[in-house]
């Protein structure tokens, strides 16, 4: 967790959520914040890649190319809020984890991108 604080910039906060339980695995932020905001935002990185019409969707562009892998076609969602930027990145090596990265709305979103995909695959590389 500590790699996206260093290495990501204008970082907030970021945190993994295992989206099979939905629950908040780690955090790491710059500032104090209740309990209760962190696992709204582990339940709504959930919804993000877990949802009823998120998981139909899916459904649809399997059944529309004939497949029927188990692959997922939302890997990665940007979401701009009023102050902040809020990265959501599924794991490679394991589907049911997000990493979420959190930073302000100054952040270059392409060094944003690249600076935290580059830490997550040292997170998912076996050590």
């Amino acid at each position: 967790m500590k790699a996206f604080r260093h290495d990501v910039p204008d970082y907030i906060g970021s945190g993994i959520v295992d989206i099979s339980t939905g629950m908040l695995l780690a955090v790491d932020t710059v500032d104090n914040h209740p309990r209760e905001i962190l696992d709204v935002v582990a339940a709504a990185t959930t919804d993000l890649f877990q949802g009823r019409t998120v998981v139909q969707v899916e459904e649809l562009w399997k059944q529309n190319r004939g497949t029927s892998d188990n692959r997922h076609y939302f890997n990665e969602i940007l979401v701009n809020s009023e102050n902040l930027v809020h990265l959501f990145m599924r794991s490679k090596t394991n589907p049911d984890i997000v990493a979420v990265v959190i930073c302000s709305r100054q952040v270059n979103v392409g060094m944003l991108f690249v600076q935290a995909r580059q830490v997550m695959r040292q997170l998912e590389t076996p050590r």
